[in-house]
Formats: C-alpha cells, structure tokens, sequence
C-alpha cells in the first residue's frame, strides 16, 4: 500500500480545509476543489477521471477496502490516514464508510451542442432538485445539463448525495451568462413556464441541438430568460395543480424531449 501520512489532530490545516470545502460555495470556487464521501461516489469520481487531489481514509477503511483504496491512491496527490474517531468528527454521514476524497472540480465536458439534447436550470436553489434533476437526465439519455451561475453548487455535498454520482457522470456545464450563453452554443431553446396560453410540451416538435429550460422553484424563469427564448411552452396541468416541482417539471420536460 502507499504511504499515508498520519493525521491525529483536528486542529490540523487538511480538516480545517475539508470543513471549509464542505460547507463554503466560495471555498470550492476559489480552491477548484470540492469534496467527495463514501466509497461508492469515489468510485464514481474515480471511474470518470476526477483526480483526488488528497485522499483521507480512517484506519479501519484501511483495511476493509484496500484494493478499492490503493486504485485511488494512485491517481492521488496526497494521502492521509487518521484514526477512526477523529474520521467521523468531520464526517458529514452518520455512518461513515471512512474515505474522503478532495477533489479537483472537472473543466466543462466537451458535449456534441449542435446533435444533443439539453436541459438547462436557472437560478435552481435546492441541492436535492438538482440531484433528481440529474438522475432524470442521466437515466432518460438527456446529452447534459447546462447550469446558470446563480443556481445551487452542483459540487456541494448535498447536490453530490442527491444525485447518487449523477453530477459526476452527465456533463454539467456550468454557464456565466444564462440565456446568452446557451444561445451562443446554438442551441434552439424552448422556455418552460407556468401559462395556459402557450404552446403544451406534448405538441412542441423539439430536434437534435435543442435545450428545455426550467427556472427557479418559487419564480421560475426569469423574464428576459423567456423573452430571449425560441418558444415557450408549458406543461398541461389538470385539477388545482398551479405549478410543478422542479425535478417533476424537468423531468416531464426530458421525456418529451427525447420519446
């Protein structure tokens, strides 16, 4: 096995920099580094080419997942090993599997703009949306998601956790200037609002190069979002219903994409 540096005190800069990570948009944004717990999520991390930048494991995960952890040492530029009790203070699950890993923040994936089929959150707030968000995608064979800079971290713990790894596989392209990036990628943009006058998504006819986007839970899209769009359309609703959550709505929105 490689060699791990011991770590015994909570005072030490590597546990202050994981808390950090952990709790701070801005930290992971200034760093290009987030956080990554568990085994399975890095694995996931591990399997797409994510380099950890430091790998932590607590002892007992030493041993009880020692082929699993000399594959991440070795694509690792650091590697620390602390003693069980000390691991489960700056874990963040209740049951920790004893492998932390930091992380270095992947570049926009290279993505297929002008053949692919895209969904596009702007100003999302809940971590938990975005991660259903992503499995959708994932599991409905949408080409990426595309993510305005005021929407939640999709690299925070709890969009990373939400998504079971999702986040680490899809492409997520993370955008500066919503709207007008998503029209500088070319792609044919089709505004999902909250309207019974507008065109139902079950008669829009959506082809390859083309972005469904949804907006924020409480306001939805903004208005120069939807004034700069293709089309809008909305999703038919019957009863009372007045609105849809996010991930429902994104989802019903990646269906009639791509069916």
């Amino acid at each position: 096995m490689s060699e791990f540096k011991e770590i015994t005190s909570r005072e030490n800069s590597l546990i202050k920099l994981i808390s950090e990570l952990q709790r701070s948009a801005k930290k992971r944004q200034e760093t290009g580094l987030f956080v990554l717990e568990g085994l399975r999520i890095s694995k996931d991390a591990f399997d797409n080419g994510i380099m950890f930048d430091k790998l932590i494991v607590s002892k007992t995960a030493k041993e009880k997942y020692l082929d699993e952890i000399n594959a991440f040492a070795e694509k690792s530029s650091e590697l620390f090993s602390l003693p069980d009790s000390l691991f489960k203070k700056i874990s963040e699950t209740e049951t920790p599997q004893g492998i932390i890993a930091v992380a270095v923040k992947p570049e926009n994936k290279s993505v297929d703009f002008k053949n692919g089929r895209f969904i596009a959150l702007e100003n999302l707030q809940d971590p938990s949306n975005l991660g259903a968000i992503a499995r959708s995608c994932e599991a409905l064979g949408v080409d990426g998601i595309l993510v305005s800079k005021g929407s939640c971290d999709p690299y925070s713990p709890k969009s990373l956790r939400a998504s079971m790894g999702t986040l680490l596989r899809i492409p997520v392209i993370l955008l500066d200037d919503f709207i007008n990036d998503i029209k500088n990628y070319g792609l044919k943009t089709f505004a999902c609002v909250v309207d019974s006058n507008t065109l139902p998504i079950t008669q829009a006819t959506f082809c390859d190069g083309c972005v469904v986007l949804i907006g924020n839970e409480a306001n939805g899209l903004t208005t120069t979002t939807v004034d700069k769009s293709d089309f809008a359309v909305t999703i038919p609703m019957k009863g009372n219903a007045e609105s849809l959550n996010a991930s429902v709505a994104a989802a019903i929105a990646a269906w009639e994409m791509l069916k």
